[in-house]
Parts: structure tokens; C-alpha cells; sequence
């Protein structure tokens, strides 16, 4: 979404923020899933490929939490900063409702 969008709607910074959390969930999704994986595979090789797997989406979801982290959109060793962080957030979503702008 270009800035001038961004700026009408009243999101400016939030669409970064937005793309980068649900990627952050979406990575620790799939590790969760991996790792069950790897407890129900029936062969050696299906658990080695899936343990190969599993440890590339260990690190995805540590490069997106630095990308977060270095950025100011989460703050995982501050639970005050990330607590005023998520009301802004949802204040932001409160405004473009009332506004009537439409946040999809």
C-alpha cells in the first residue's frame, strides 16, 4: 500500500507491522506443526527431512522477531513498551472504524 493510501486511511506504519506479525504467526504456526510432524513420521528419512525443515522454520521466525524487534513493532523483552504498543494498535483499529474507513 503506498503512503498517500497509508496516510488517508490513517495507517501510516501500520501496514508493516501488520505483514510482519501475521508472518510472525504464520512462522511459529508452521514450527508447531513441524514438530508434530516429526513425532508422527513413520520413517528415519521422513523425520530427518522434517527435523531439516523444522530447524529452517526455527530460524525464520527468529529473523522475523529481530526484523520486529529492530524496527520497533515488538517488543519481546519490554511487556510495558509492548503493552502501550498493542493499545496504540488498537486504538489505530478503533479510529478507522469510527471513521468509517475500512481496515480490508
Amino acid at each position: 500500500m503506498n503512503s498517500f493510501i497509508q496516510n488517508l486511511m490513517g495507517m501510516e506504519g501500520m501496514t508493516d507491522q501488520v505483514i510482519a506479525a501475521d508472518f510472525l504467526i504464520t512462522a511459529k504456526s508452521g514450527v508447531r506443526n513441524y514438530a508434530i510432524a516429526i513425532t508422527e513420521a513413520a520413517t528415519p528419512e521422513v523425520r530427518e527431512t522434517l527435523r531439516r525443515q523444522f530447524e529452517d522454520a526455527i530460524l525464520t521466525h527468529e529473523r522475523i522477531t529481530a526484523y520486529m524487534m529492530e524496527n520497533g513493532l515488538y517488543h519481546a523483552y519490554n511487556i510495558n513498551e509492548q503493552i502501550q504498543l498493542d493499545v496504540k494498535n488498537a486504538d489505530n483499529v478503533q479510529n478507522l472504524s469510527a471513521n468509517g474507513n475500512s481496515i480490508f
